[in-house]
């Protein structure tokens, strides 16, 4: 399979490697540039916190015990002195592990207080010590100047925290020193560990993502084939649905416009299938009739009328028809509705109605009509009179000898009810459910229509607005179209 650059699998791809870099590059920030400080920060706070324990227990009688704990679980070293620098206590992180305890010597025990004292004679004679850090006097002047009771110093990589032990006289000097940069060797194997786990995670990660991509690729190439063909025959309708939500939603939504697509080529096939023939025959009547008044009937003023009056005749149901045509068109495919506003529908069928009585009174005929007054719905008037229309052109196109229609609109609970009855031959019982459906009245009924769209463009519209037509029929007496639409 070719692969694309710009392809939706290689993007994922690439995205997900530089998420994983990213991640890794965090890491090694973390990990290499701002450990040490951490490390710093971290040591400085477990020695302030060591500090609060040992003022706390001052006056405990464990206090000895306590300041080892503390020592060897933060890896500190701790001095106890008075203010001249003399030791009165000391422990480091080695202290509990040996076993070694550094007592104070007998006669500095002597004359040591006895609150303090008594936690200085583990261990016995003979026990020396730490010795004091080099610059101890400074400290003790710095502490000493100090508003706050304590004193912080960091250098060469040690950090050093001093405060009194209890007050007035008796107090006491508490100092507590920790090693910085004991976490510099450890860098380096952290580096080392990171660039290993870092090739070999961005390997297995680049390969994970190969197959992510791929996995979100395909139904994304299996759409886009679906895309391809649409509205074609061998649309493929093979799409596996449950991996993605979105990716379902829209193989919906093209089985839903290739349906559309295929609705609409069959209708054009049928247009031009069963309309070429009809249209083609008022073209051809049009253009004899015109060749007859240029080469014969010219010079003869009544048959050049006569000619010349099916020219016009056939003009207008070429005209008929394909604006009929054109307009069932538009609502097949575009799937118009219309903008809902107040009509009042008694008004509509009593213009439709008034306009057909003075045309069909010329024949002889006429339109009884028993109208509701006040019955309104919803939608568009403007092609409610089209459907109105449509309807009594068919009753006056197939009415019987007694050329009268009856019109009647009532309001039956939440519809309007609008009936039209015609006199004429009636309509088979087997063909009333197939009357609404397009050219089917054109072909059955000796094409008396104009393109036989007429009744399919009245189903059309009252479906639009939310109704139903149907239809009642006895062969020989007559039939009564019906069409209900909610108020």
């Amino acid at each position: 399979m070719k692969i694309r650059p710009k392809s939706f699998r290689i993007k994922l791809w690439i995205y997900f490697v530089l998420f994983t870099a990213l991640i890794f590059s965090l890491l090694w920030l973390l990990q290499t540039v701002f450990l040490q400080s951490f490390y710093n920060d971290m040591l400085i706070n477990n020695t302030k916190q060591a500090a609060a324990s040992i003022s706390e227990s001052f006056n405990d009688d464990d206090f000895s015990n306590i300041i080892d704990e503390l020592s060897l679980s933060n890896s500190i070293l701790v001095y106890i002195t008075d203010t001249d620098g003399s030791i009165l206590y000391s422990s480091d992180q080695f202290k509990g592990l040996t076993g070694r305890s550094h007592p104070m010597p007998t006669d500095k025990t002597e004359e040591t207080e006895e609150g303090f004292g008594k936690h200085s004679q583990r261990g016995g004679k003979g026990h020396e010590y730490r010795s004091l850090p080099d610059g101890y006097s400074d400290f003790l002047s710095s502490l000493e100047a100090s508003d706050s009771g304590t004193y912080e110093s960091t250098t060469d990589g040690m950090y050093v925290y001093g405060a009194y032990l209890g007050t007035g006289d008796d107090k006491k000097v508490l100092y507590i020193s920790t090693t910085l940069d004991a976490v510099g060797p450890a860098v380096d194997i952290i580096r080392m560990q990171l660039i290993w786990g870092t090739v070999i995670s961005v390997i297995i990660a680049s390969v994970l993502a190969w197959f992510i991509a791929r996995g979100f690729a395909m139904p994304v190439a299996k759409l886009t084939n679906k895309a391809e063909h649409i509205g074609s025959d061998d649309f493929p309708e093979d799409f596996r649905k449950g991996f993605c939500s979105e990716l379902d939603e829209l193989s919906d939504v093209l089985d839903e416009t290739s349906d559309k697509l295929k609705k609409s080529r069959n209708f054009q096939r049928e247009l031009l299938a069963n309309v070429s023939h009809d249209l083609r025959t008022p073209v051809t009547m049009i253009k004899g009739y015109a060749e007859m008044v240029r080469d014969i009937s010219r010079t003869d003023e009544e048959q050049c009328n006569a000619d010349i009056e099916v020219i016009v005749r056939e003009s207008d149901r070429l005209c008929a028809m394909v604006n009929e045509i054109l307009e069932f068109s538009e609502m097949q495919s575009a799937e118009v509705r219309p903008e809902p506003e107040d009509v009042d529908i008694s008004a509509v069928v009593r213009r439709v109605c008034s306009n057909f009585n003075s045309l069909y009174s010329r024949e002889g005929g006429r339109i009884d009509t028993q109208l509701q007054e006040n019955v309104i719905v919803k939608g568009d008037a403007g092609r409610l009179e089209r459907a109105v229309y449509n309807l009594l052109d068919n009753a006056v196109r197939h009415n019987g000898e007694s050329k009268v229609i009856n019109v009647t609109l009532t309001q039956e609970g939440g519809n309007a009810k609008i009936s039209i009855t015609d006199h004429g031959s009636g309509i088979p019982a087997q063909e009333l459910e197939n009357i609404w459906d397009r050219y089917y009245t054109y072909r059955s009924r000796n094409k008396k229509g104009v393109s036989g769209l007429g009744l399919a463009i009245v189903k059309e519209i009252v479906k639009m607005h939310g109704g139903i037509c149907t239809a009642e029929s006895t062969v020989g007496i007559g039939s009564t179209f019906i069409i209900k639409i909610p108020v």
